[in-house]
């Protein structure tokens, strides 16, 4: 499965393209669309349109997971990033599709990241799954959106039946290793 992430913003709109290949999680590419402030929010949401779209028609992903919005204190902030967000799932609709949203903090959690980790956690995080250099990730937008497209690709297997171990007791699959790796992010509290 293909996944792009989306890292939502009015200015500046992280995207990342993972794909599950033969068990293994393949970091496929990813970019950061930078807007200038100094635009009218109208021409910002256009080429935030444009590049997103773009991005779509250059990694052809199965699904797009875009982050959710958390809690503002300014109400002007939380509606314009309400709009960066409604282009990320309009880009989408139009692709025709499926979009996913996830809360930040259970992106955070899904790549091994307490909740109230900060970026600089995630971003180690997604640079270990994915064996991506530091250097290549410029923003913080950039491993957020990895890490959405790897909280989709966590999610998507919560609740389907894994496969049997093979017979030398290793799981296959990317679902698999990254269980392994971030079992606290698969375990649901138990019902008392």
């Amino acid at each position: 499965m293909r996944v792009l992430g989306v890292d939502p913003g009015s200015r500046f709109m992280g995207f990342g393209v993972v794909e599950e290949k033969k068990g293994k999680l393949v970091h496929l590419g990813h970019g950061v669309i930078k807007v200038p402030e100094s635009a009218p929010l109208a021409e910002r949401l256009k080429d935030l349109h444009a590049a997103l779209c773009a991005a779509l028609a250059r990694y052809k992903p199965e699904a797009v997971a875009v982050e959710g919005l958390f809690t503002f204190r300014n109400a002007r902030s939380a509606l314009v990033l309400g709009h960066a967000r409604g282009v990320a799932l309009l880009a989408a609709a139009q692709a025709g599709l499926p979009v996913h949203e996830y809360a930040p903090a259970s992106v955070k959690k899904s790549v091994g990241a307490s909740g109230a980790g900060g970026k600089d956690a995630v971003a180690r995080m997604v640079r270990t799954l994915l064996g991506v250099d530091e250097a290549t990730l410029e923003r913080a937008d950039a491993s957020d959106a990895l890490a959405v497209a790897l909280c989709h690709l966590n999610h998507s297997r919560v609740g389907m039946p894994r496969a049997s171990a093979p017979a030398n007791g290793k799981r296959k699959g990317a679902a698999s290793v990254l269980a392994d790796r971030l079992s606290s992010a698969y375990k649901r509290p138990e019902a008392r």
